[in-house]
Formats: C-alpha cells, structure tokens, sequence
C-alpha cells in the first residue's frame, strides 16, 4: 500500500517498466512499439491532493501550478481551450465544463476520438470518488455545452474586424517574402 502519491507513482512507473521488459520483444516482432501514458491523481489521507503524469518509459511529472493539468492521448485539438481557462484556482465545475469544450474540440476534429467519455471529478478531503460519469451521445448536458460554444465561438468570430490592410506596410515584408521566394528555387 502506497504511503504518499510520490510512492503510487512510482510503482506504477515500475510497473510499466515490468510490462516493458516482458512484452517489448513480442510487440517488436509485430511491429508494434510500446508505448503507454497514464494520469494518476488523488489524495491519501493527510496529503495534498497531487496529480502525476506516467510515461512509457516509467519515468513521471508531477503537475505544477503553472500548468495544474494534464492531458494524455489525442491533445493538440482540445489543449488550447485548457491552456487559457484551467488555473490552479479553477473552481472544479468550470474546469469541467473546460475539459468538456476541449473533449468536443478534439471530437470534432479528429475521427478516431469517440464517445463514450468517462468523467471522474475528485474534490479534495472527500477521500471517495462522489463524482463519475459515463457521457454518452445522448447526454443533454454535453449536447447543450456542444451546441452553445460552437454558436458562441461562430458569433465571437464574426464581431473580430477584418484584416486592415490599409494599416500593413508591405515595404517591411518584402525582405522577408524575398528570402522565403529564393529559398523556394534552391
């Protein structure tokens, strides 16, 4: 039994280790590299709650308050919304509904990202999981986040000005444009 969230990380990362060591020939024949991420988070009595990322060579981080979160698989679609809303004082149903946007983005931009999402929300000292749920397609909470920021963000882009081209001066980037236009000919 683990006595800090120090040591359960680092089990886990030996663990991955010993799944390595076992496995990585096989897979190899196969063509198959090995490779794994886990999230783990929580609390153990008379702890902080901590959150560490494990990779599939065992090693770990540890989340820090610049950036309290982490993200594990298909993330370049969806890390944009988390990276300016998700603060280490976040109240935990709005970094909910963040992570639900960001789930959507990468839903809507990547096929082979789908339902079901599994979400585990744990508020600290509960010492229990009080929180989970299974969203499938047919979860109004997240068809109504789906909807309504896709029509904010329509609306959002729509009150941006256009480009001012009266306002750019051309001359500063013709140097620029030169260089790129003969680096294109070699």
């Amino acid at each position: 039994m683990s006595r800090s969230g120090l040591q359960a990380a680092s089990i886990v990362g030996d663990a991955v280790r010993a799944v390595y060591d076992r496995d990585h020939k096989a897979l190899s024949e196969f063509g198959i590299d090995f490779n794994c991420s886990f999230i783990l988070g929580g609390q153990i009595r008379g702890e902080p709650c901590r959150l560490f990322q494990i990779y599939a060579a065992g090693n770990f981080i540890e989340s820090q308050s610049e950036c309290p979160y982490f993200q594990i698989g298909e993330s370049k679609y969806g890390k944009p919304i988390l990276d300016r809303v998700v603060r280490r004082g976040t109240p935990l149903d709005e970094a909910v509904k963040c992570v639900l946007i960001s789930m959507d983005s990468t839903l809507k931009s990547n096929i082979s990202v789908g339902m079901p999402l599994d979400l585990l929300v744990y508020k600290t000292d509960d010492l229990a999981v009080s929180r989970f749920v299974s969203i499938n397609d047919d979860d109004a909470y997240f068809a109504h986040i789906r909807s309504r920021w896709g029509a904010l963000l329509r609306e959002a882009f729509h009150e941006l000005p256009e480009p001012d081209w009266s306002q750019m001066d051309p001359e500063r980037s013709r140097p620029i444009f030169d260089r790129h236009i003969r680096s294109m000919d070699q």
